[in-house]
């Protein structure tokens, strides 16, 4: 590629990155303007800041951000554990059905989830789990190892045969391969899970809408818009909401960004 094409194509990121930001860029602008500021000067910048609209925003707001916190930091290392164990069990071991057992876990990628939506309802309604965090935890933990299983799986058949081999020579049993050799080399894929089964949580809104209805335990994303719905007539709080509820997905991107590409473009291990 010569130098004209590189800076064509480095010019067009930098175009599509900035439209893309664009619309970030003006939530946090608006955020921070009345009501008459918006109406009458959108384009301007704020004439003062009204900072205490993050206030307003922030004290209403935490304690679903804490719920979903709570709820995300249950959900998550269990969904490690059960993806990598079943991955590893699938991709390592010889046992009959195996191969049937992948088979109808691929299978369930392909059920939407809005689906099993009434009859998950049931099952958390007969056992007595509504308006509890269980309620949230127990499905997010059962659907979340799908994909996880499947991406485990996956990278641990990748691995060559001749790491696990060498391993158990040195007196190595299942276990001790499995935390001491597959664990550590699968980390990009686990990032990979954990950053996507943490969006799914976050993002979830019907799910929590229809379990919970007590507002001490509801999550982010039914809490936001109930605090919009507060201040539907008032821009500068609700977008402040707004501007706060995406801050922690920023957070959980930037830090995880490098495994998660890894993880994403992991298995060209060649023995």
């Amino acid at each position: 590629m010569n130098r004209a094409s590189r800076a064509f194509s480095l010019a067009a990121l930098l175009l599509l990155l900035g439209l893309s930001l664009v619309p970030f860029a003006m939530m946090l602008l608006l955020s921070l303007k009345s009501n008459a500021d918006i109406l009458t000067r959108f384009w301007g910048l704020p004439s003062p800041p009204r900072w205490e609209h993050y206030g307003q925003a922030a004290a209403a707001l935490w304690p679903y951000l804490l719920n979903t916190l709570l709820v995300t930091a249950a959900v998550v290392p269990g969904v490690l554990l059960l993806s990598s164990l079943a991955g590893y069990a699938l991709a390592r071991l010889s046992f009959p059905g195996r191969e049937a057992a992948y088979g109808s876990v691929l299978a369930l990628l392909m059920v939407p989830g809005i689906l099993t939506l009434i009859p998950t309802y049931a099952l958390v309604r007969g056992m007595g789990l509504l308006d509890t965090r269980w309620a949230l935890i127990l499905p997010y933990l059962a659907g979340g190892q799908v994909l996880g299983i499947v991406l485990c799986r996956t990278f641990f058949a990748g691995l060559p045969g001749e790491l696990f081999e060498a391993m158990a020579l040195d007196g190595a049993g299942e276990a001790g391969l499995y935390r001491h050799l597959a664990l550590p080399l699968s980390r990009p894929t686990l990032a990979t899970i954990a950053i996507m089964t943490t969006l799914g949580i976050y993002n979830d809104y019907i799910w929590p809408l229809v379990v919970i209805g007590d507002g001490r335990l509801q999550t982010f994303t039914v809490g936001v818009t109930r605090f919009a719905g507060e201040f539907n007539l008032e821009y500068g709080p609700m977008l402040a909401g707004y501007v706060i509820g995406s801050l922690p997905l920023a957070l959980v991107f930037a830090a995880g960004m490098r495994p998660f590409v890894r993880g994403v473009t992991s298995g060209a291990l060649k023995a």
